[in-house]
């Protein structure tokens, strides 16, 4: 009687063991990690399956890794998530997940995109305004779309304006460069993968990136205004004004900021004014100071001293 107990017992534990083992297998799996078509079996939702139609999946594109490691060129390895989980137990993540609550960190994100996209525009990004601040590469890139809405510029000012709301009110004041129009992008003046420049400019300097697009402002001219020559934002804000031109206040206010009124008499009904007094000052009609100084940016005129020709 001991003897069949005892025989019922390892018999037992032997089919316990053997459906442990059998539940330890790597063959109990979804299939190969390495396969597209075996992710596709349960991520088969058009925002995931449209990858196949972008650079990231050209199989026949060495630098993709696609064609070898399938997705785990860029989530890493997926065997373990890949596998039948236990009942009642979770299927573990990908060692890289880019979205949802099971989100990998940010600097392990950044890493497996920096393997490849490490050079040109994005040399600078270590130590960068957007890397310090923790930005991802996901933050603004949708890599499994087909078209990348961070780089169109009918788009791209939408995904900027998600964190930088206070140039987003700007670029609804009067004045603004068509940046919301989608005729420019945030990226003509900056570099947001980082730049040695303030404020991530594209240029070496501000009016190195000015002069981008304005180069007739550039000069050298015969007659220099100094403030031209030294930085464009001391008298204009580039996201958005309310007065004309992207200037940062009105004439003839801007120039006395500078300039001494006392040359010019410039109060509205000051005794300098036309005839009698009752009408503005000359300096105040229209553009104000520009109504003489009509090169405000530089002469080449012989008799330009004063910015007038």
């Amino acid at each position: 009687m001991a003897k069949s107990l005892l025989a019922v017992l390892v018999l037992t534990f032997g089919l316990l063991a053997t459906a442990r083992a059998a539940d330890d297998s790597p063959t109990r799996t979804l299939g190969d990690a390495k396969d597209v078509s075996a992710c596709l079996n349960c991520h088969d939702d058009p925002a995931v399956t449209s990858i196949l139609h972008t650079a990231h999946a050209v199989k026949g594109d060495a630098r993709t890794g696609f064609a070898a490691e399938g997705c785990q060129s860029c989530h890493g390895a997926s065997d373990a998530h890949m596998a039948k989980p236990r009942e009642g137990e979770l299927r573990p993540p990908p060692s890289i997940v880019f979205s949802g609550p099971r989100i990998s960190p940010v600097a392990e994100r950044n890493h497996v995109c920096l393997g490849c996209h490490e050079g040109g525009i994005r040399m600078h990004w270590q130590g960068s305004q957007h890397e310090t601040s923790d930005v991802a590469c996901t933050s603004c890139h949708t890599s499994h779309a087909v078209e990348d809405a961070v780089r169109a510029k009918a788009t791209q000012a939408t995904v900027c304006f998600s964190c930088h709301a206070e140039q987003r009110a700007a670029n609804l004041k009067p004045s603004h460069h068509p940046v919301i129009e989608g005729l420019m992008a945030c990226s003509d003046c900056h570099n947001p993968h980082g730049s040695p420049t303030p404020h991530m400019l594209k240029g070496v300097t501000v009016n190195d990136t000015c002069y981008a697009c304005h180069d007739e402002k550039r000069g050298p001219f015969l007659w220099e205004h100094a403030p031209v020559q030294e930085d464009c934002t001391i008298c204009h804000t580039p996201h958005g004004s309310i007065q004309p031109t992207l200037l940062k206040e009105r004439i003839p206010y801007l120039c006395q900021n500078c300039h001494d009124e006392s040359a010019h008499n410039s109060q509205p009904f000051s005794g300098a004014s036309l005839p009698g007094g009752s009408s503005p000052s000359r300096v105040m009609v229209l553009r104000a100071c520009l109504n003489c100084h009509t090169e405000v940016h530089g002469s080449n005129h012989p008799s330009g001293v004063r910015l007038e020709r």
